[in-house]
């Protein structure tokens, strides 16, 4: 489905990616991990085609993102969905509008079509009460919710997942990395989730990646990965595992 190659980038002169090598299979969940400043959301914009590369080549369904132009481009973009880790919501719709604005600018489906969609979606998400309240009154975790069914709406075929689950209380983050799941064993579609919390995603993950310096230097099975003989994965393992108060040696 996703076949990234030799992919380097660099900005303001320093080379942040250093020769990417990753391939994402059909229907997979793969978790992408990375400290802050590793590249994780380089590598992102560069897959999406929200930036070039200065080498190497992005595959998406046998076509190369960075090259194709016009109606082609178009339709390899309708079948990417991106869950941001903001929500993206347009703060003057509703949960609703937000929900068929997608539909009406995108389908050629009625009215009624795009109500019977959005409240199919906003079921799928168990927010069909909350259609009609604008995303300031939604808490942290609904918005998550509203802008999955959005990005759920055109059924893409691929969906990136950006920090899914940052600033949301292990309840709440448990919920959504839960739905996430659920939704998908149902659907199907390929996921990216990139993400520092690691150790909530490996439940639902197939595999995990870790970038490290602009290169990928783990990509494995989760269990796998935990015994990994790569010491930057180690330590970044032990690292994510240890509680705040033991990692700043606090007894």
């Amino acid at each position: 489905m996703i076949k990234i190659t030799d992919l380097h980038k660099s900005l303001a002169g320093i080379e942040v990616l250093k020769g990417i090598n990753l391939e994402i299979k059909d229907g997979e969940i793969i978790a992408l991990l990375g400290s802050s400043g590793a590249g994780k959301s380089v590598l992102l914009k560069n897959i999406v085609g929200l930036m070039s590369p200065d080498s190497g080549e992005v595959l998406i369904k046998q076509k190369n993102i960075h090259t194709i132009k016009g109606g082609e481009l178009s339709d390899l973009r309708d079948s990417i969905g991106m869950l941001f880790q903001s929500g993206a919501l347009f703060d003057s719709m509703t949960v609703r509008e937000n929900l068929a604005f997608p539909l009406r600018e995108k389908s050629k489906k009625t009215e009624t079509e795009i109500q019977n969609k959005v409240d199919a979606q906003l079921k799928n998400v168990d927010m069909l009460d909350a259609g009609d309240k604008y995303p300031a009154e939604l808490s942290g975790g609904m918005r998550k919710r509203a802008a999955l069914a959005r990005c759920l709406i055109l059924e893409p075929e691929i969906i990136f997942f950006d920090e899914p689950t940052t600033g949301l209380d292990p309840l709440i983050s448990n919920s959504i990395l839960r739905l996430i799941y659920n939704i998908h064993e149902g659907l199907g579609f390929t996921a990216v989730i990139i993400t520092h919390n690691f150790e909530k995603v490996f439940p639902i993950a197939h595999r995990v990646a870790m970038i490290d310096e602009g290169k990928i230097i783990a990509c494995d099975k989760p269990e796998h990965f935990m015994d990994s003989d790569q010491p930057t994965v180690n330590r970044f393992v032990a690292e994510a595992t240890r509680g705040p108060l033991e990692a700043l040696n606090i007894e």
